[in-house]
Formats: C-alpha cells, sequence, structure tokens
C-alpha cells in the first residue's frame, strides 16, 4: 500500500467516521461499554486469584498433637502428614515454643509473659498446595492417628474461591456477549456508510476499482471506531480502578483484600484493550462491507 493510498484511505475513513456523528458515538458508547464491563470482571477474577495465591502461601492449617503422645512420638508424625497429598510442608511447633510464641505477640500484656507451657498443645502448622482442595486435606489431616484436631479457616478460601470462579466464568460469557453486540454495532453504523455512498462505490466498480481498494477506507473508519472506544475505556476503567482501590483502602473492615496497584496491571489492560477495540472495529467494518459488496 503506497503512501498515497494510506492518506486517502485514513482521510476517507476519518471522513465517514463524522458523517455520521450519532450512529459513531452510539458505536463508541457501546463498545466502551462493552470493554468496561468486560475490563472490570476480569479485573475482579486477577485479583481474586492473587489472593488465592497469597492465602496458599500463608494459610496455614493447625493440627494438634493428642495429649497423650510425648514430644519423640509428636515429633514422628511429621513423615505421616507430609506423604498426605496437597501438603507441601509441616512444621512442628512443641508447647514451649507455642508459649514463647503467644508471649511474643503480645509483648506489652504482662500477664501473657509467664504463661505455663501445660496450657498449650504441641502442633503442626501445616501448609498447603492448592487451596481449592483444602477440605479434603482437613479431612485427611485429621485422619491421621496422634492428630486429636485441627484449625482451618475454610470458609475465608471457600470465599475467595467462589468469588474466582464466578468472576471467571461471568468474565468469559460477557466477553462472548459483548464482543457479538460490539461488533454489531459498528457494522450496522459502518452499513450506513456504505449505503450513503452506494452510488459512489458503484461508479468505482465500473471503472475498475478493486474490491480490496473499496474495502480499506471502511476498514479504516472501523479501526479509529475501534482505537478510540479503547482509549477511553481504558481511562474510565483506571479511574474506576483506582476509586474502588482508594475505597478498599480506606474500609478497616476489608484490610484482608488487597488490591493490586493499577501500575502493576495497565500494560496488559492497555494492550487487551486495544487489541479488542481493533478487532471489534475491523470485524465490524468487514461484516459491513463484505456483505454489500458480496464477496
Amino acid at each position: 500500500m503506497g503512501k498515497h493510498n494510506f492518506g486517502y484511505f485514513f482521510h476517507e475513513g476519518l471522513s465517514n467516521m463524522f458523517s455520521h456523528g450519532f450512529m459513531s458515538f452510539a458505536a463508541i458508547g457501546i463498545t466502551v461499554a462493552c470493554l468496561l464491563i468486560m475490563g472490570t470482571f476480569t479485573l475482579v477474577a486477577v485479583n481474586a486469584n492473587e489472593l488465592l495465591v497469597d492465602l496458599e502461601q500463608e494459610n496455614e492449617i493447625l493440627a494438634y498433637v493428642d495429649d497423650t503422645y510425648s514430644d519423640t512420638a509428636a515429633k514422628a508424625l511429621q513423615s505421616d502428614l507430609e506423604a498426605i497429598p496437597n501438603v507441601a510442608s509441616a512444621t512442628y511447633i512443641s508447647k514451649e515454643q507455642a508459649t514463647a510464641d503467644f508471649s511474643a505477640e503480645f509483648p506489652e500484656e504482662a500477664m501473657f509473659q509467664d504463661l505455663d507451657p501445660e496450657i498449650f498443645e504441641d502442633r503442626y502448622a501445616i501448609k498447603i498446595v492448592d487451596l481449592e482442595k483444602m477440605s479434603e486435606t482437613c479431612r485427611a489431616v485429621e485422619q491421621v492417628t496422634g492428630i486429636s484436631e485441627i484449625n482451618a479457616h475454610e470458609e475465608i478460601a471457600g470465599g475467595f474461591i467462589t468469588i474466582r470462579n464466578v468472576a471467571t466464568v461471568v468474565c468469559v460469557a460477557l466477553i462472548a456477549i459483548l464482543f457479538v453486540v460490539s461488533v454489531f454495532i459498528i457494522s450496522n453504523t459502518i452499513k450506513l456508510t456504505t449505503f450513503d455512498r452506494r452510488d459512489e462505490i458503484a461508479i468505482m466498480r465500473m471503472v475498475g476499482a478493486t474490491n480490496g481498494f473499496i474495502r480499506w477506507p471502511f476498514v479504516y473508519e472501523g479501526f479509529m471506531l475501534g482505537l478510540l472506544s479503547a482509549v477511553i475505556a481504558f481511562f474510565l476503567q483506571w479511574g474506576l480502578y483506582a476509586a474502588v482501590a482508594q475505597g478498599v483502602d480506606n474500609n478497616d473492615t476489608m484490610q484482608l483484600i488487597r488490591i493490586l496497584p493499577f501500575q502493576q496491571l495497565w500494560p496488559a489492560v492497555a494492550g487487551i484493550f486495544a487489541a479488542a477495540g481493533i478487532l471489534i472495529g475491523v470485524g465490524g467494518s468487514l461484516s459491513a462491507i463484505r456483505k454489500f459488496l458480496q464477496v
């Protein structure tokens, strides 16, 4: 494609975009809304997955050893616990160590500084590999002979898993639905342009213009509509994400939730928005002009 043709196609595409101002505005608005909805649910899924990763690294099952077991017998349980599938490690904590850890956690409380180790139990701090298998891992740990009881925050882990899974499913479904809607809107916008220029296009075909030469201005129009939509959606998404992150940080009851900084995510968000916007725009253009040219 020559420089002259590029300038012509660009100019024609830009003219087409402004010739139907309302429809172009509607196409951009719908595409921006679609990208925002898709982006929001995707970012929710990404953050929920990141929280799960953190929980898998920090969350642990506390398995308490039977009081009748000696220190030596309690330590011997480590190999049995680490042999359980999904257990990454099992760290033995004696009564004395548990007492020292508890006292260190409350250094300003005098009443906690001279505690009798006998009020604590020997235990294992168990790290797991996959948080989604926490329930079955807990059951397996309980079945180990010598373990009297366990303490695990299954509800918290289950809550984050549910959020992540729901957000992922909704995100995939919305991407499919909204992509089709966006392509349909842009396709119809460009169909108006092709209809208005039908006489000009017919003359161009009569004098030997190729379908490719006729098609390119409309492709440029769809490209610019999609790219402009992506730029607008990106900055709106940035503002929305920052507002939600600030709200979570300022809420004392949501300190457990850690929101990834947008600075860490923006290159991927910008790339995906640009690719989706251009794909929607160009796809809508090709759909419209293909039917018109019957090629």
